[in-house]
């Protein structure tokens, strides 16, 4: 059964923007289920079951939320009322909704408001209600001021910027960062670029059973200066054993994103255990898809993180196989805030590589993270995608050649060939996308064309890899860079039908050591001056993004982590011709945040550059970073698409798409 909570409505940005590009994320959840409201709300609910019969005033719409959470139920209800016409007619638990203007006969010995802000418009109206009726309301339940950015209005969006984190720590045979499995959230205080003077991170990790074991505040550094939050150094900080959870981040007092963006490492396993993963996306969703069930030699295990301040019933979260019926249920009720490891495997023992896995979700928790562990001991985790529920096929779509060239654009690197094998996979990620007319072509670094493949309209149970190596063997094909990207576009030659929304996965095997890595990620239109509804996509302003600021993570070269080289693979994708050349610059910054060397280099038009850190810059520019920099990609002059990872020799890898700010 699907939590009956707003989330999330996914907007039409050409009309509307709000920072960090989220004019859809709701923030009414967030409040009411945030850790330290949860306490509060429950004393409350305890304190108004012994005042007798107490009224609802729902002025705004919000009592399905709040109920979601805290079962209005056990309270001796007098009725129901609100303040919106169009409200009338509406129930809730058996009581017809009467207008505000009828409270004052309910016999009511207590009020409860559901809304924020009340003392901006309770004085007016307070005539209205019972005398000697107690009147409490949402504010009743408030997160200190101090952590607000917007005291005025509670439910502004840069107030609740908020996240989880899946965090393992779990101890070797040995001491030290290179046995056992660790895991490291790393991103920068790109608030106070945005004018934040304050910001800093209110933080709660939460175990398997949701027991909260450590709550504290991190300092952040100046602005733009990168920070990691690691497990073992809250293990040794908190006292704390072997913990699998959730750490539920909040940045207060800032401005600017109301996005919490992060890379998720992990690491360990004397460098079997080496991965990264993308944020969360702190907007839970109905269903997840682009998780693939695993190889024969592959144990898949997905993580539910609870994000909410209730349990999360037996039989509400669920997979299936994209476009089969029959869903398996998981049978465990998951704790507030708790964590389960699940075992795909266990639940769909019939599904293999390259079948897609779908999540029923319902609501009660963020993006996943999925862990594949392979026989010979490497580990990779990755992440599912929102599948939308909201898209319809748009008739449209099939005429922006036309105007807008390729239109949407689904890239993903060819990492270079004499080290990596890479292999593709079209995702559908939408519940009504029941096809996929598309074709793929092969890029080489130069943005030449050397190969297009017509894939057709795959029907949505149909999983259809695309394997670079077979594919240059089968056309003879040649990628004289050695390495380059693909695009999957639509291709409407056969008929069919899209909605924008088209995903794929991109799987890649590092040769010497048969360590993998998995990312994905969705299609937009990119570099053209023509605007098509919220494309090309900006996350600074209304489209159209012609843009580039990305944050590259570095890892360190000496150390506990094992010497980790930093690659970086950026693509330069158009949809009709753009400048023939970019203008990137590589700008490597200290660990407080100042620039130490910069190198510009000139992208093609439609091609793509893979580089390392240890080539791009020399050790002495490396060495004044101090071990814990970063690199901002940054072109003013067209739009890039990034994905990094970190490098441990012939050992072991990771990759995953980057993010802006």
């Amino acid at each position: 059964m699907t939590l009956q909570i707003e989330t999330f409505k996914n907007a039409d940005l050409s009309q509307g923007w709000r920072p960090g590009n989220n004019a859809g994320g709701a923030t009414l959840f967030k409040a009411l289920g945030h850790p330290l409201t949860a306490p509060r709300a429950h004393a409350l609910m305890d304190e108004l079951k012994s005042e007798g019969p107490v009224a609802l005033f729902d002025p705004m719409g919000y009592v399905s939320n709040f109920h979601a959470y805290y079962d209005l139920s056990k309270l001796d209800l007098s009725g129901y009322f609100v303040q919106r016409l169009e409200d009338l007619g509406g129930t809730f638990l058996g009581h017809e909704a009467a207008p505000l203007s009828a409270l004052k006969a309910s016999g009511a010995k207590a009020v409860l408001i559901l809304t924020f802000d009340t003392d901006k418009t309770f004085g007016s109206i307070k005539h209205l209600f019972p005398e000697d009726a107690r009147i409490v309301s949402l504010d009743d339940i408030r997160i200190d001021d101090d952590m607000l950015t917007n005291r005025k209005n509670y439910l502004d969006p840069l107030n609740f910027a908020t996240n989880f984190a899946l965090m393992r720590e779990q101890e070797g045979p040995a001491n030290g960062a290179d046995h056992g499995i660790h895991t490291r959230v790393a991103t920068a205080n790109y608030w106070a670029l945005h004018g934040a003077e304050n910001p800093e991170l209110w933080l709660a990790l939460f175990d398997e059973k949701g027991e909260q074991i450590a709550e504290w505040r991190e300092q952040l550094p100046g602005a733009g200066a990168p920070f990691a939050i690691d497990s073992s150094e809250i293990r040794e900080r908190f006292g704390l054993g072997d913990f699998t959870g959730s750490l539920f981040i909040h940045a207060i007092r800032i401005a600017g994103h109301d996005v919490v963006k992060y890379a998720l490492d992990m690491y360990g396993e004397d460098g079997l255990a080496l991965s990264c993963s993308h944020d969360a996306n702190a907007w839970p969703a109905d269903f997840y898809a682009g998780m693939p069930a695993g190889d024969e030699d592959e144990e898949v295990t997905l993580f539910i993180q609870n994000s909410h301040p209730m349990p999360i019933p037996p039989h509400s979260v669920g997979l299936n196989i994209i476009g089969a019926q029959d869903v398996s249920w998981f049978e465990e009720e998951i704790p507030p805030f708790g964590t389960r490891a699940m075992s795909v495997d266990a639940l769909l023992p019939q599904a293999s590589w390259p079948d897609q896995v779908e999540i029923v979700a319902g609501r009660y928790f963020v993006r996943p993270r999925y862990e594949v562990k392979r026989k010979g001991g490497n580990r990779r985790i990755a992440h599912a995608n929102v599948e939308r529920t909201d898209l319809a096929p748009d008739p449209h779509i099939p005429d922006l050649e036309k105007h807008m060239g390729k239109g949407y654009i689904m890239p993903l690197p060819i990492l270079p060939r004499d080290e990596f094998q890479s292999v593709m996979l079209p995702t559908p990620m939408a519940t009504e996308q029941h096809e996929l007319p598309i074709r793929a072509e092969m890029i080489d670094a130069t943005g030449e064309t050397v190969a297009v493949k017509f894939l057709g309209r795959i029907p949505r149970r149909e999983s259809v890899e695309v394997d670079v190596e077979s594919w240059i063997a089968e056309e003879g094909a040649k990628l004289p860079s050695g390495y380059g990207h693909v695009e999957f576009l639509y291709d409407f030659r056969d008929g069919g039908e899209a909605d924008g929304w088209l995903h794929a996965l991109g799987r890649f095997e590092q040769k010497a050591s048969g360590h993998r890595a998995e990312t994905i990620f969705g299609a937009h239109i990119y570099n053209t001056a023509t605007i098509y509804k919220d494309e090309p996509q900006s996350y600074t302003n209304k489209p159209p993004g012609l843009t580039t600021r990305l944050f590259l993570r570095v890892g360190s070269l000496s150390g506990d982590d094992g010497g980790l080289d930093t690659m970086c693979h950026l693509i330069y994708p158009a949809s009709t011709p753009w400048h023939e050349k970019s203008s990137t610059l590589l700008i490597l910054h200290d660990a407080e945040g100042k620039p130490v060397a910069e190198r510009k280099v000139e992208i093609a038009c439609g091609g793509s550059f893979h580089w390392r850190l240890t080539e791009m810059f020399t050790a002495e520019e490396r060495e004044k970073t101090g071990g814990a920099g970063y690199v901002i990609v940054r072109d003013t002059s067209c739009r890039l698409f990034g994905f990094h990872g970190l490098l441990n020799g012939e050992k072991s890898f990771c990759l995953d798409h980057m993010f802006g700010f």
